[in-house]
């Protein structure tokens, strides 16, 4: 019988991060700090603008490339925050969450056997699309001495002849790093010198602490070569309602589109309304939400450090990326026996690439109560295999 399996289903790995998720449902009283989705529900106005969207009857398909309506809000909107210019018809396009701009950008720009360069650690997600555009990703390792911030010597060692894209994600998930202007100006160099697209993924834009975001697109000359990845559903606790976009100069985004075309009719027509709503009124909400997890961050880093699991201090999403290599544990392993041990589920840090091997995510996208009780069975579970000081076991509000 011949082989039913493609080659390219066959190689693809599983999720490191869903094995996790599948082994906490099976099992009662789990604390998880494993999900990377807010806590909050969608801010009522929002919700309302959506109802109002089916109640008007408003039930079947929008235009193809997104509600010119909210293809024109996200161009305002990115001009208002980021200084950016893009034509609403030829260079935004709205997709099915920020997963499926992924693999349109991937699937535009590569040709089968072309590398892309994907700075890690990073979203499981990441390489797999460069691999299901027929692509070869090329990880590109990034260390906690560096804030996880990828360098130009980073890149430029890992370049060949093949190598047609950078895939960067800052803020980034798993570590909550983000890309100074410095080290932006670093891969933009590169970019241009070796005449690379650049595929940022900033879906975590406006979850950012102590700095200001600035978009990879706005860089000195990145406009003509940079695909930008957004959406509603981390800033605006929009996760259920799966409204994505991209931006990049018409060439790319026309390519994109006729991907997007047969693959999706349109994203959903009550989120996109919804969507024109949260970009045009929602800043308030997320500035509150911005607060409520800039509590949360400093929380949960003291935490961890406390319990001398090594932590340094996020400046964007909503995770914290702690070292458990003084236990000497493999991290999966860490992982494994705490959830069986404690009922406490975070996620082993080599789920998102080789060097985040040695290192755990914990996501405070999760209530303050709910940290604190991880923390609690955190520090019984050190305690108890002699990795912490007794003196150091309380955990209290901060």
């Amino acid at each position: 019988m011949r082989r039913l399996v493609s080659v390219t289903a066959d190689h693809l790995k599983p999720s490191g991060i869903r094995r996790f998720f599948e082994i906490a449902a099976t099992m009662e009283d789990v604390v998880t700090l494993g999900i990377g989705e807010p806590s909050f529900t969608t801010p009522q106005h929002i919700m309302e603008a959506g109802i109002a969207t089916l109640r008007e009857g408003r039930t079947g398909y929008t235009a193809n490339a997104g509600e010119p309506a909210l293809r024109r809000a996200i161009a305002r909107y990115v001009q208002r925050l980021y200084g950016l210019c893009y034509n609403p018809d030829e260079e935004v396009l709205v997709t099915v969450g920020v997963s499926e701009a992924l693999w349109l950008a991937m699937k535009a720009v590569l040709d089968p056997g072309d590398e892309a360069l994907v700075v890690e650690p990073c979203f499981v997600a990441n390489a797999a699309a460069v691999e299901m555009a027929g692509g070869v990703p090329v990880m590109v390792p990034t260390r906690v001495e560096h804030e996880f911030q990828v360098t130009a010597a980073d890149l430029e060692a890992r370049i060949t002849p093949r190598t047609k894209a950078i895939l960067i994600s800052y803020p980034s998930n798993p570590t909550g790093a983000i890309l100074t202007y410095e080290h932006m100006q670093q891969v933009a160099m590169i970019a241009e010198k070796y005449d690379l697209v650049v595929i940022s993924d900033e879906i975590y834009e406006r979850l950012v602490y102590d700095v200001a975001h600035v978009a990879f697109a706005s860089l000195p000359r990145m406009h003509e070569r940079t695909i930008v990845l957004s959406g509603m559903s981390k800033s605006f606790a929009m996760t259920g309602w799966r409204i994505g976009y991209a931006l990049a100069p018409e060439p790319i985004l026309s390519a994109m589109k006729k991907f997007h075309q047969y693959l999706i009719m349109s994203a959903p027509t009550m989120g996109q309304f919804a969507a024109i709503q949260a970009l045009e009124h929602g800043d308030p909400d997320v500035e509150e939400m911005r607060q409520a997890y800039d509590r949360r961050r400093r929380l949960i880093v003291a935490g961890f450090n406390e319990l001398g699991m090594a932590c340094f201090m996020p400046r964007g999403a909503f995770y914290a990326f702690p070292s458990i290599q003084h236990t000497g544990m493999d991290d999966d392993a860490f992982c494994d026996l705490l959830l069986h041990e404690e009922r406490c589920a975070l996620i082993p840090g080599s789920a998102f690439g080789a060097s985040g091997a040695g290192f755990v995510r914990a996501s405070y996208a999760s209530s303050e109560e709910n940290i604190e009780r991880a923390l609690e069975r955190l520090a019984r579970f050190m305690q108890r295999h002699g990795w912490m000081q007794p003196a150091a076991l309380p955990i209290t509000s901060r």
